[in-house]
């Protein structure tokens, strides 16, 4: 079986098997067996656990940084070859880190900004629906 033969078959599988559903609230053409449900507690609850870990990270993940360095220079100067290895382990590490750290931060940004921006929304909708309001709808 060649790869285009065979990757239409698995498109073909997948699409006849996908139960993915996008803006669409149970009713017309669900299945009603919703998986997904997000509230601001657990909002709260990951964007402070992405914070918490941003904050041990920033601090434990250079315990090392600069014993490492100064190992991977005495190394090099005193003509081991594995001071460029560990020079390199060292910069991976910094690389990785960072983008952990920044990964964690966006995440905690993002869900704090997300809980703030749906409270407004409520609040609007709620200003917005008085029971005058809701009464004229009913009629």
């Amino acid at each position: 079986m060649s790869f285009d033969q065979e990757w239409a078959s698995v498109r073909a599988s997948a699409a006849a098997s996908a139960g993915t559903r996008l803006n669409q609230a149970d009713g017309a053409g669900s299945s009603g067996n919703v998986d997904l449900a997000v509230n601001q507690d657990k909002l709260g609850w990951i964007g402070h656990a992405a914070y918490e870990l941003h904050t041990r990270l920033k601090t434990d993940g250079n315990h090392a940084r600069a014993s490492t360095s100064e190992a991977a220079t005495m190394m090099t100067v005193n003509g081991f070859q594995t001071g460029a290895a560990m020079r390199t382990v060292h910069d991976t590490w910094n690389s990785q880190l960072k983008t952990l750290l920044d990964a964690c931060a966006h995440i905690s940004n993002h869900l704090d900004y997300s809980a703030s921006s749906q409270a407004k929304v409520d609040q609007d909708i709620e200003a917005s629906l008085s029971v005058s309001k809701i009464n004229e709808y009913l009629k």
